[in-house]
């Protein structure tokens, strides 16, 4: 809640960039400030340390008009919030909430979960949009948490109830690094996740988990194939010279996957 007094203004939050970028295939992107944690990997690492030094404080009517304005000249209307962590508490969640109704366009909400996890309700907030969550685990127990983020261990409880409060009211992935990882963590956070995510048979088809490596994305599904070719082809379309010749490609992509779902 400190942090996100530092970057919120009434309903108004800091942004200092709005752009478009490959990933995802392309995707319109507002950067924004003010973490929880500080994660050793973080691209976006100096300016979270110090929220206040960056950026302006923008409205969800002007955040959506800027985003809006890219995505019409690249003809793409799948949109994101990156750079740090959209849901600090009520105020931004409301926020990034307004901003996906007035972008009228697919949006992936890029967070690490611990306010989902700590209030539930917030997830309420996005049931019925066109949103798709990727929560990123900052680790497979306590101490592993720690030593990513820089926090207490205690919060990483928080992470996993997120999965809990998430499943089966939204679609939703988890992200992990896989070069922090690696087999023996990622069997870990098998283990310490729920029941409901893990059992293939009560599993809704929207749970599966993206390992970030150091060259590309791809995605393993517990128990829906289709996932398994999203950031795949995502990273085709990101290689692919004469992307621009697709504009919305992945975005259309994804909007078959979800209302198949």
């Amino acid at each position: 809640m400190e942090m996100e007094s530092l970057v919120m203004n009434g309903e108004k939050r800091k942004y200092y960039r709005f752009r478009y970028s490959l990933y995802y295939g392309g995707i319109v992107t507002a950067d924004t400030v003010g973490c929880e944690f500080l994660c050793a990997y973080c691209w976006n690492y100096f300016r979270n340390l110090r929220p206040k030094r960056a950026g302006d404080f923008l409205s969800p009517e002007e955040v959506a008009e800027r985003l809006l304005e890219i995505s019409k000249k690249r003809k793409c209307d799948l949109f994101r919030i990156s750079g740090a962590e959209p849901i600090l508490g009520r105020r931004s969640a409301e926020h990034v909430r307004r901003v996906v109704e007035l972008v009228n366009g697919t949006f992936i909400l890029e967070t690490n979960g611990l306010m989902f996890g700590f209030d539930p309700s917030l997830v309420d907030l996005f049931v019925n949009l066109n949103v798709l969550i990727r929560v990123s685990v900052k680790g497979w127990d306590e101490e592993s948490f720690e030593k990513i983020t820089g926090a207490s261990g205690e919060y990483f409880r928080y992470q996993l109830k997120a999965l809990e409060h998430l499943h089966e009211k939204v679609h939703f992935w988890v992200a992990i690094v896989y070069d922090l990882f690696r087999e023996k963590g990622l069997k870990e956070l098998k283990k310490k996740t729920p029941h409901s995510v893990q059992d293939r048979e009560r599993v809704s088809g929207n749970v599966s988990v993206e390992i970030l490596c150091s060259s590309f994305f791809h995605r393993i599904s517990y128990n829906d194939f289709r996932w398994k070719y999203v950031l795949f082809f995502s990273y085709l379309l990101s290689r692919n010279k004469c992307k621009q010749n697709f504009p919305g490609l992945f975005s259309h992509f994804i909007k078959i996957l979800t209302n198949s779902s």
